[in-house]
């Protein structure tokens, strides 16, 4: 296969256009997003990544390597399991990826009604995240998610914390103890948090322990309180 010129062999010195050469190709970016919240297989790549196949993956998996973006290291343990992480200059890559989404979501043509993967809907509430003003003291959530485009597979989990100075979530291996935790697909959540729905009117949604915890994440991380603030 005939792989594509770069910009800057056209003796194009823009950044931005190097940019475009180091995760410009299809599939790149989409591969780094999953990669933003923390270490992944190979096969968990492949199960998240929706259309992208192994060869595809191998391929892009490689360039992100070369580029220095991610790297690829083996677990301890007697799985002895390989898994791909971002280095600290690819983790920059969220700053970006929030960039774009907060550009995107204004198309006309945005596909609002398409699912999307745990981390993707995480990422989104990263992006607009905001401090919990009028509340002091830190509440804590922890969040399970199952993708509703597999929804055979283990919910993934996250822990959220909401203070007066900034709202935090982050993935993690088990749940906490937290003020409360909730335990919603990606199709119910990301009608919470993006759609507007309210948390009452999406009762498969599953809120244990103080609601107001898992109310106040909401309106800390969703599209519409960022907008109507």
């Amino acid at each position: 296969m005939v792989s594509r010129r770069s910009y800057g062999s056209y003796n194009d010195g823009c950044a931005a256009a190097h940019a475009l050469d180091l995760i410009g190709e299809r599939w790149t970016m989409i591969v780094v997003r999953e990669l933003l919240l923390g270490p992944k297989r190979f096969a968990d790549l492949q199960r998240d990544v929706l259309g992208i196949g192994p060869a595809i993956l191998t391929r892009r998996l490689q360039e992100l390597t070369t580029y220095g973006i991610a790297v690829q290291r083996r677990l301890p343990g007697p799985g002895r399991v390989d898994v791909y992480e971002l280095t600290d200059w690819g983790r920059q890559l969220e700053a970006v990826n929030s960039t774009l989404s907060a550009w995107a979501v204004q198309s006309p043509s945005m596909p609002f009604d398409a699912d999307m993967s745990p981390d993707t809907l995480v990422l989104a509430m990263r992006t607009h995240a905001r401090p919990a003003h009028h509340h002091p003291g830190p509440r804590t959530v922890s969040l399970a998610l199952t993708d509703s485009r597999q929804e055979s597979l283990s919910p993934v989990h996250y822990h959220a914390v909401m203070t007066a100075d900034a709202t935090t979530i982050d993935r993690v291996d088990e749940p906490g103890i937290t003020d409360a935790a909730v335990a919603a697909s990606t199709r119910d959540w990301k009608a919470c948090i993006i759609g507007g729905t309210p948390l009452a009117r999406l009762p498969a949604i599953s809120v244990v322990g103080d609601r107001d915890a898992a109310e106040l994440l909401i309106t800390a991380t969703s599209l519409r309180s960022e907008a109507g603030a």
